[in-house]
């Protein structure tokens, strides 16, 4: 396994952090290319019953880059970023958006709760939180 050559994600965990074994023997199984899909992520995380965050710290510790953000924020080329913005957003998903802030951020948790909520995308979430110039943070995988 070769360590991504860029950015050091394992650095964030401190010195001491140590990946789980059975995390990382699952990521290896699903990857390719030192990149973890977000979706493949939450997929990992789902078959064995551990969170999210999990999942990211493992990857992190394994310097592999998370890619494909489902809420098309991160890892996606040639631009970083899918999403666009969506001012077109209705005023319930506006609403939606503005009460689940917290420390003026939309959690991603939250954005994908609503997005289930309305039965909307979680692009069309994130897309609404872009025109109206608010960050959705923290990341489910500690990305961001």
């Amino acid at each position: 396994m070769a360590a991504h050559s860029g950015k050091k994600f394992a650095e964030k965990h401190g010195p001491d952090a140590k990946p789980d074994s059975l995390i990382r023997d699952e990521i290896l199984k699903n990857t390719k290319d030192n990149e973890l899909p977000c979706a493949v992520a939450f997929e990992i995380a789902k078959s064995m019953g551990v969170l999210p965050k999990e999942v990211g710290k493992t990857a992190d510790l394994m310097n592999f880059r998370i890619v494909k953000c489902q809420m098309g924020l991160f890892g996606y080329k040639p631009e970083s970023k899918a999403v666009k913005p969506h001012p077109d957003a209705s005023r319930e998903l506006k609403d939606a958006i503005l009460n689940a802030m917290v420390n003026e951020r939309l959690p991603c948790k939250s954005a994908w709760e609503i997005g289930a909520r309305l039965d909307i995308g979680k692009m069309t979430v994130s897309g609404a939180c872009e025109a109206m110039n608010l960050k959705i943070k923290p990341c489910q995988l500690g990305a961001f």
